[in-house]
């Protein structure tokens, strides 16, 4: 049995999913300790709360957002800036805790602490996550404006994260890697086992997740089709007509996934990746000035089991456009090849044997 430490960014669940579907992998041959902020804490301290999985608490560093649910770059600089002058005195405390459990395998997803301590403490270390998917792919393929968008997203992917002996991106598309980043290894995304064994049916609902950040206005256009629509992501409020908002719900959020006609939600590459599993096209709709998401919309397009707009665009016009071309979305998703659980393991297991 094997030791690991295991650190993931707190910004939204998408990180925190992911780190579930590799525990949930490892966790029986393995002994495993989270160090989760933010969103990511509160997910996985109640996931694991009665179980051997130790989750200790870290600082979260956050976007910051302004007007219209769009990403502020001076906002999000000064957290950062925040965030960076704690940085040293966290990673020593991350030292002393590697000291004291001395693990086989450190494994950060886009977390920047553990990268540094892990370096320091002599610790093999595993980037896994999806952001360097900006970094090792070649996408020279994008349209322009994009694939320098992708450029720029990229800078601060290099600076999270550096020393890791291998380096695993997790992602719903499979671009071509880069000549100098031929050894990265890109998996399908990391399904729980939850999603991994359950099959679509077909309903007669929308299911939509969003940040608490989004663009009121796309929840009216939603508002706005006369169709049911269950939402997860923007709390437990009353119903709005055809607007069902619902609690925080593992559960509940995938089996109103498994049975609904389709997704609408900011392009985060997990939630994507687990419709896709499911059979459900997707609308995607990137959040404004975030730079993995833009690139993630034009792959879902570029798919074809969905479409994406931006949230400035979003009206009822076009998302019954999106669902009258629903069936055709649907005959394109792939049957099979999304998860990329089950190399991943075998990968951190090889690197502890």
């Amino acid at each position: 049995m094997g030791r690991v430490v295991y650190s993931m960014a707190g910004e939204g669940r998408g990180h925190a999913t992911r780190v579930r579907a590799v525990v949930d992998a490892m966790r029986g041959d393995h002994e495993i300790v989270l160090l989760a902020p933010g969103d990511a804490h509160e997910l996985l301290a109640a996931a694991y709360a009665k179980t051997d999985v130790r989750v200790f608490d870290l600082p979260a560093l956050r976007f910051g957002y302004g007007k219209g649910a769009s990403i502020h770059p001076l906002r999000t600089a000064v957290g950062a800036g925040r965030y960076l002058a704690r940085l040293p005195r966290l990673v020593d405390a991350v030292v002393s805790l590697l000291d004291r459990l001395q693990p086989d395998l450190a494994i950060t997803d886009f977390e920047p602490s553990l990268p540094r301590a892990a370096v320091r403490a002599g610790v093999p270390l595993v980037s896994l996550d999806h952001q360097h998917v900006l970094v090792v792919s070649d996408l020279s393929g994008l349209p322009s404006p994009l694939r320098e968008t992708a450029r720029i997203g990229s800078l601060p992917v290099n600076l999270w994260c550096q020393g890791q002996a291998a380096t695993i991106v997790s992602s719903f598309y499979t671009p071509r890697l880069r000549r100098r980043h031929r050894d990265a290894q890109l998996v399908g995304v990391l399904l729980r086992p939850e999603i991994a064994r359950m099959r679509g049916e077909m309903g007669s609902h929308l299911a939509a997740y969003f940040r608490r950040t989004v663009d009121p206005h796309v929840v009216e256009a939603l508002h706005g089709i006369g169709v049911p629509v269950r939402i997860y992501g923007l709390g437990d409020m009353p119903d709005h007509g055809n607007l069902e908002f619902r609690a925080v719900s593992e559960r509940g959020f995938i089996e109103d996934l498994a049975s609904a006609r389709a997704l609408v939600t900011s392009a985060g590459n997990q939630v994507v990746g687990e419709a896709l599993h499911l059979g459900k096209p997707v609308l995607g709709i990137p959040e404004p000035m975030n730079f993995e998401q833009h690139v993630n919309a034009h792959y879902i397009r570029a798919g074809g089991a969905g479409a994406a707009v931006p949230q400035r665009q979003v009206t009822p016009a076009v998302i019954r456009h999106f669902l009258e071309h629903a069936d055709e979305y649907r005959s394109r998703i792939a049957p099979e090849g999304h998860d990329g659980t089950a190399p991943t393991v075998a990968t951190l297991t090889r690197m502890m044997a």
